[in-house]
This record gives C-alpha cells, sequence and structure tokens, in this order.
C-alpha cells in the first residue's frame, strides 16, 4: 500500500510542477507580447538617401542626391532618412523608398534605436 501511494505522489507532484512551468511560459510570452505592442508606429520627416552618403552626396559624381542614393543602395549601402544631424537606416520595401530617394519623405514606421522599419512612405508636401 505504501508504495502505491508513493507513486501517486510523485506524480501529483510532476504534474504540479508541469503546470507551474506551463502558466510561467505563457506569462513571459504574454510579457513580451505586450512589450513588443508598446512600440507603436510614429511619423518621421527628412531625406531619403543612402547610409554611405548621408545628407552629403558627392558632388563630382555629376549625379543629382536621388541618383546617387539609388547607385549607392545598389552597390550594397542601405536606404537611410536624414533628419537634420540624425540618420535612421530604413528597412522596408525598397522599391517604394527608391521612387522617393533624394526627396523630402514623410515615413510611417517602428523606431528600433536607428533603425525604422517602414510601414509607408509619402513625399513630404
Amino acid at each position: 500500500m505504501k508504495i502505491q501511494r508513493f507513486w501517486i505522489e510523485i506524480i501529483v507532484l510532476a504534474t504540479a510542477v508541469a503546470c507551474m512551468l506551463a502558466l510561467l511560459i505563457a506569462a513571459l510570452g504574454a510579457a513580451a507580447a505586450a512589450t513588443e505592442k508598446l512600440k507603436e508606429q510614429q511619423t518621421f520627416q527628412g531625406v531619403v538617401t543612402c547610409s554611405r552618403c548621408g545628407a552629403r552626396h558627392a558632388a563630382e559624381m555629376g549625379k543629382s542626391a536621388a541618383e546617387c542614393a539609388r547607385l549607392c543602395v545598389h552597390s550594397g549601402a542601405t536606404f537611410a532618412l536624414a533628419d537634420g544631424d540624425s540618420l535612421y537606416l530604413l528597412q522596408g520595401d525598397a522599391d517604394a523608398l527608391r521612387r522617393v530617394a533624394g526627396q523630402r519623405t514623410s515615413i510611417v514606421g517602428i523606431s528600433d534605436g536607428k533603425t525604422i522599419r517602414v510601414s509607408s512612405v509619402a513625399a513630404a508636401r
């Protein structure tokens, strides 16, 4: 009788530990999801350029700012948003960014430090 009771106690204890671990993992997942939701979309304005040249494109190339940005991105740089002294790297639809390269632009996205995950792009008015 004592041996059967011993096994029942082990099974009950293991079940309780498993349930507690499942609740802990679910709580951690919910907290991570809530933290991600806190990062809301913002609107940024500036000139779409490249990470290589920033706001200053080489004049000796004989190309416009738009052509220079497109050429640099084609060569491996990334699109960036120059806003005063700040330069933000842009992640998103490369075709939409290519269309507004060299222009003052309004970008909606989520900022993560010096990187913006772009949701939408529109030329500033």
